[in-house]
């Protein structure tokens, strides 16, 4: 059994599948798109695959590990 001080990891990250388009005014599937590589992580953009309207963003963080930095 696990202690409640150490929670069971579920998931690693979601991704969507279809969000609300604001210009089709209905829900739509979308693309993942990756927007900018940052230090701690990524940022991707998601678009309607209709309109190619912006329909959100995640950050994706990378797990901490160790960088060589030269």
């Amino acid at each position: 059994m696990r202690s409640a001080a150490q929670p069971q990891e579920q998931f690693r990250s979601f991704s969507a599948s279809s969000l609300y388009c604001p210009q089709c005014r209905q829900e739509t599937p979308v693309r993942e798109r990756l927007l900018l590589v940052l230090p701690d992580g990524n940022l991707y953009e998601y678009c309607c695959v209709h309109c190619g309207t912006s329909t959100g963003s995640k950050t994706e963080k990378e797990p901490n590990t160790s960088r060589i930095l030269y």
